[in-house]
């Protein structure tokens, strides 16, 4: 169970880092004469309209979707199929919100005027570090471990 925490530990901390690249690559090309497309322009529209269609289907896809496999995942009988069955929806659900994330970050440069953007990728960041973070007790909670142990 350590070893698979370990390796969900990997992919939180690879979304951050990407997220922190992306912000930063963001910052240096559009640092110097960058003419942001407009908000009201058709592009602007579209590129703020599909991310927040992103985040309405990817946000309750990811967290509700990952609660009732989660579910299904507690009555395995096998506990290697089990916690690698946790280990692959973990994954999905940190890449679901990762990609909006990260997301998020290039649309605010490539539109650079509109705030909201900016309120997009900070939902999606505070998902991401209190619903997603993989931790061992998250991981017994969530499989219900303790009360299989007290059987």
């Amino acid at each position: 169970m350590e070893r698979i925490v370990k390796q969900l530990t990997q992919v939180y901390y690879y979304v951050y880092t990407a997220t922190i690249l992306t912000t930063i690559t963001g910052y240096m090309i559009t640092m110097n004469n960058y003419n942001p497309v407009a908000m009201t322009s058709p592009l602007g529209i579209a590129l703020k309209s599909i991310l927040i269609f992103y985040m309405l289907i990817s946000i309750p896809l990811a967290l509700g979707g990952f609660h009732y496999m989660s579910k299904k995942w507690i009555s395995i009988e096998d506990e290697k199929l089990k916690f690698e069955a946790y280990k692959k929806g973990a994954i999905v659900r940190l890449l679901l919100i990762g990609i909006g994330l990260i997301g998020s970050i290039i649309v605010f440069f490539i539109l650079k005027t509109d705030v909201s953007i900016i309120y997009c990728a900070g939902i999606l960041a505070i998902i991401l570090l209190f619903f997603c973070k993989p931790t061992q007790s998250k991981m017994i909670s969530e499989l219900k471990l303790e009360e299989k142990e007290e059987e």
